[in-house]
């Protein structure tokens, strides 16, 4: 594969930016006292899917993710942070597409987390995965870096390459392009 363009370089947020499953796994333990779920235990997206608890306790953890409640507690992937300031130094806006139905937590989440100024880090909350790819494509955006494979099928339909960024929930069989670190996907990146 040719180097990616970073002015055509979008990203996802949570499993790709943010540590989120890990934050999960910490309020279940501390607010649940759940301690029989580990990262990989996670394998897929939809967690009611592949973990031994109930809908409705999943639920209230979700909840108290996308409120921002613990985001002191969110913590960046390994290398996140250094890619990304790399890639905003020369190509600022920082573009990123996430499925939350708001991007004021996380965005407020981002600009502690990233040495820019909000003008620099473009962040887009659809409320929906479908929702990404129109996103992409009103942005000129050519490459997805996204962690739920599901996306990553909707995106090659529309015509954007996704890079999946591997986790325990999506380690199905896929033809995409995968990167498993910050330092694989900066190795793609043509700066």
């Amino acid at each position: 594969m040719r180097k990616i363009d970073p002015a055509s370089l979008a990203f996802d947020i949570d499993g790709v930016v943010a540590d989120t499953m890990r934050l999960f796994l910490d309020i279940a333990r501390e607010d649940y006292a759940i301690t029989h779920i580990a990262y990989d235990d996670i394998t897929h997206y939809m967690l009611e899917e592949c973990l031994d608890l109930e809908a409705d306790i999943i639920g209230e953890i979700i909840d108290k993710l996308l409120d921002g409640s613990r985001d002191d507690r969110l913590r960046p992937l390994r290398g996140a942070t250094d890619v990304l300031t790399k890639l905003g130094r020369g190509f600022a806006p920082l573009c990123f597409v996430t499925a939350r139905p708001t991007p004021g937590p996380i965005q407020r989440w981002m600009m502690k987390t990233l040495p820019f100024e909000s003008a620099e880090v473009d962040i887009t909350a659809t409320g929906s995965f479908e929702a990404k790819a129109d996103v992409l494509q009103g942005q000129g955006r050519r490459f997805f870096v996204e962690d739920r494979l599901e996306t990553c099928f909707l995106l090659e339909a529309a015509g954007i390459t996704p890079i999946l960024f591997k986790q325990p929930w999506n380690r199905q069989d896929h033809p995409f392009i995968e990167v498993d670190s910050w330092q694989a996907l900066e190795e793609r990146i043509a700066f």
